[in-house]
């Protein structure tokens, strides 16, 4: 059972600096009641915890907005994950929120189909905010919500065949919250036999896909997101329509941060199959550059969990919430992130992207060290080496391509509205 919290005390993070101090938390309601710099608590009161600040970093709970959990009202995708399993398998990520991708077998594109998956989300250890899913002749729902638009076929029934077919829609949701998944329709039928499934979803479809999803931003007014972003060329375009104003952001993977085409072999191409799939180097060194220089706003993973039999027989998606964090300590120690860089893209921006579609029993929401905030933290060491190994997965889904995979650093603790979780 997880034991409460009344005060936490070490060295915290945020996008602005680290600070010394010790945080209170309301018992009752598991948020920041104060935040007080420059003291350390001496206690050995079980409900007062201090790390030692010269070994471990506290940040706000981090958040992984691209998640695929699979469960809804049908059931039929509950053996690959669930949200009791999802949850289970963020919280051992150092994750204590996600936002959950529409895609399922009944997609939740009406507030009939997105309150029954909504009942069944609340069943997670974790908050999960729920997408609603854009198809063709969806309406926005009646319920404040974000929205997820698959412009290509990728895995499910919900997407597009035609740029005008997704415009007609899009339409209809002026000045909304929506994501894209940016994969051209055309240039996808268009290279359908090719060999490797890196060259039947090219590089030119997602790059041509920006295109279009950046014009429908900009012509409806939509608060923009673009979904695991792949190439050096795309991330240009983004970075353009930033500078002239366009409200767009977008989400790169650690897979595609990690990883590169290069690596696949004829042994592993099928574990690492994934939409978009793995780029160029180039591309690799293109998007940690777009993280150092703040053109990335979100570490979202796209967890997206298939059975070890579905991922043999070429089934598309990779499965990696359970390495979140220690993929963070990687991306510190060994790419040179910043940890002001780390605090923004994996703990604030998450927490912003979701604190308008959070109940009220959530404060101010995730992100911030400050009153007000969720009473939840994900504590790491940078300097404790892990190797992942396969016995230490919750996903139902039993695989990571992290596999034997050792970080430079570990997960110490974590905390979720006072309680302390891992």
């Amino acid at each position: 059972m997880a034991s409460q919290i009344r005060k936490i005390s070490g060295k915290f993070q945020n996008s602005k600096g680290s600070f010394i101090g010790t945080v209170e938390l309301d018992l009752k309601t598991g948020l920041i009641l104060s935040v007080q710099k420059g003291k350390i608590l001496q206690s050995s009161n079980l409900e007062e915890l201090t790390f030692d600040p010269d070994k471990f970093v506290i940040f706000s709970g981090f958040g992984d907005i691209h998640v695929h959990a699979r469960e809804d009202e049908s059931g039929k995708h509950k053996y690959k994950e669930d949200f009791l399993s999802a949850g289970n398998a963020a919280i051992n990520g150092g994750v204590i929120h996600i936002a959950d991708m529409p895609n399922n077998p009944i997609p939740p594109t009406d507030d009939i189909t997105y309150a029954k998956k909504r009942e069944l989300a609340d069943h997670s250890p974790v908050r999960i905010t729920l997408y609603a899913g854009i198809g063709p002749h969806t309406k926005p729902l009646k319920v404040h919500v974000p929205y997820k638009a698959f412009m290509g076929p990728s895995i499910g029934e919900l997407f597009f065949y035609s740029n005008e077919q997704l415009e007609e829609t899009i339409r209809h949701y002026k000045g909304c919250n929506v994501s894209f998944h940016c994969e051209d329709p055309e240039i996808l039928e268009k290279n359908q036999n090719e060999t490797y499934h890196e060259d039947r979803r090219p590089a030119i479809a997602e790059t041509l896909a920006t295109d279009f999803a950046l014009y429908l931003i900009e012509k409806y007014d939509l608060i923009g997101k673009l979904c695991h972003y792949s190439t050096e060329e795309g991330l240009k375009k983004i970075i353009d329509a930033k500078n002239r104003g366009v409200k767009v952001k977008c989400e790169v993977t650690p897979t595609h941060l990690y990883f590169d085409r290069t690596m696949l072999t004829d042994e592993n191409r099928h574990w690492f199959q994934m939409n978009p799939p793995l780029r160029g180097p180039e591309d690799k060194e293109a998007l940690l550059r777009g993280v150092k220089d703040g053109w990335i706003d979100f570490l979202a993973t796209d967890h997206a969990p298939h059975s070890i039999e579905e991922k043999l027989k070429g089934t598309s998606g990779i499965s990696q919430l359970d390495t979140y964090s220690l993929f963070v300590t990687w991306l510190h120690k060994t790419a040179g992130i910043s940890l002001e860089k780390i605090s923004e893209i994996c703990a604030e921006n998450p927490g912003d992207f979701v604190a308008e579609f959070l109940p009220k029993e959530y404060g101010k929401g995730f992100g911030k060290i400050e009153e007000g905030y969720c009473g939840s933290f994900t504590v790491l060491d940078f300097e404790t080496p892990t190797t992942f190994k396969k016995e230490d997965i919750k996903s139902k889904s039993g695989w990571s391509p992290f596999e034997g995979v050792t970080f430079p650093g570990s997960i110490a603790s974590v905390i979720h509205l006072g309680k302390k979780v891992r």
